[in-house]
């Protein structure tokens, strides 16, 4: 029986609350438990989930949600830090698009959310690099969130575990732990088709490797990108690595 933490925590207010801790390696180390954790938004923490967080002794928050999302639910545990690294979402407003001109499918939906993955490698770096300058100075365990910690937590969750060595078959375990996890909201993007919520309501490989694939494109392979993108450097990533791993 493992006597490892939990990696999800069953919030009432937060479903998708996980650990990036307990990970292996690739030259045999693993991740950090209770450093770094990642979630879907938190406003809606019961004040049960409240004395969770607060005993987890989580200080600062990493939020990806754009403007009228963050003011829509403003993160409730007072002694939290809050930087927000804003990425507007686009997605529910381009199906829309497609919806009025009656295009609207589920494998649009689907290459909607690919694209957009894309854009995060095109348009978005620099809120990624930005939250890595944040991991290399912020000691206190943290969490990375946006709306509901799929997308863009996803892509800033892979980048994290691909900047500490963790292998890619792994990665992807984690990234697809959001299926399990995560409760929508069922009043949601009400009026578009059930398939096409389901398709944006979770999270699928090929979303993941649509971001990868920007970014070979874009910039030749992923470790450009950690050293030229996110100015992830030797140095760097020798100093992210000693704090969120251990032997």
């Amino acid at each position: 029986m493992s006597d490892s933490p939990a990696r999800h925590l069953a919030l009432q207010g937060a479903s998708n609350f996980r650990d990036l801790g307990g990970y292996p390696t690739n030259d045999g180390r693993t991740t950090r438990w209770r450093h770094i954790f990642r979630s879907n938004h938190l406003g809606q923490l019961t004040a049960a989930d409240i004395e969770i967080v607060r005993a987890l002794g989580v200080r600062s928050a990493f939020d990806f949600r754009g403007v009228e999302e963050r003011a829509a639910g403003v993160c409730v545990v007072s002694e939290i830090t809050v930087h927000s690294l804003p990425i507007e979402p686009s997605v529910v407003a381009a199906l829309r698009t497609e919806l009025a001109s009656g295009t609207l499918t589920a494998p649009v939906a689907l290459e909607l959310m690919r694209e957009s993955y894309r854009n995060y490698v095109r348009h978005h770096t620099n809120s990624f690099r930005n939250l890595f300058g944040h991991l290399l100075e912020d000691r206190a365990p943290l969490v990375i969130h946006c709306t509901a910690g799929k997308d863009r937590t996803g892509f800033a969750s892979a980048l994290i575990l691909h900047a500490l060595g963790v292998p890619d078959e792994i990665i992807a375990e984690d990234y697809l732990l959001t299926n399990r996890h995560y409760k929508r909201d069922a009043t949601a993007a009400f009026d578009l088709p059930e398939d096409v919520r389901n398709a944006i309501g979770s999270v699928e490989a090929s979303y993941l490797a649509a971001a990868f694939e920007a970014i070979g494109s874009e910039y030749g392979d992923l470790e450009t990108y950690l050293r030229d993108a996110l100015n992830l450097g030797t140095a760097e990533r020798t100093a992210l690595q000693a704090r969120y791993l251990q032997s």
